[in-house]
Parts: C-alpha cells; sequence; structure tokens
C-alpha cells in the first residue's frame, strides 16, 4: 500500500531486493544509506523485498536474484542493477529517479 502511495503521489522510489547471507547486499547497504542522508534524495522512498521470504513480491517485480536495485520515479521503472556494489554507479542509477 505504501508503495502504491509512493507512485500515486509521483515520488522517486528505491526498490531494494536483499538477502542477510548476501555479500553484496552487505556491500550495497553503507552506499545506500548515506544516498538516503544525502539532500538530494530526501524525497526519496525506499522499500526492502527480503528475497528469501517475500517470494510473492519477486514475482510481481520480476526480479530472479537479490542484490537488485529498482528504482522508479512515480509508476515508471527508470532502471535497475544486480550486483553492483560500486558507490558511483549506484548513485547514478538512483539519481534517474530525481
Amino acid at each position: 500500500k505504501a508503495f502504491e502511495a509512493a507512485q500515486a503521489a509521483g515520488k522517486p522510489i528505491l526498490v531494494e531486493v536483499t538477502a542477510p547471507w548476501c555479500p553484496v547486499c552487505k556491500a550495497q547497504a553503507p552506499i545506500l544509506a548515506k544516498l538516503r542522508s544525502d539532500a538530494k534524495f530526501k524525497e526519496l522512498v525506499s522499500f526492502e523485498i527480503d528475497f528469501d521470504s517475500q517470494k510473492d513480491l519477486l514475482k510481481k517485480f520480476n526480479v530472479q536474484k537479490q542484490s537488485t536495485l529498482i528504482v522508479f520515479k512515480g509508476r515508471q521503472e527508470v532502471g535497475r542493477s544486480t550486483g553492483d556494489s560500486n558507490a558511483a554507479t549506484i548513485e547514478a542509477l538512483v539519481a534517474k529517479s530525481i
């Protein structure tokens, strides 16, 4: 519901598919935390999907692997990446949402 509300409001949205055992997810976490604290991304709404337990959402977003990042500008998907732990390319991906 919160995701649909954020979409309807035209917000920049980040969906993170994570797993507690995933080393790439662990590497992404501090990069994403830093971006969320950046004034440029103050409107960004983040959602986390647990790769192991939320299989229905994996299907909804057509995700095959953990460490997938999907960005939306409102209802429009504007980019996605899987397995990326490079701060610059993750920031460029998230920037597409604003």
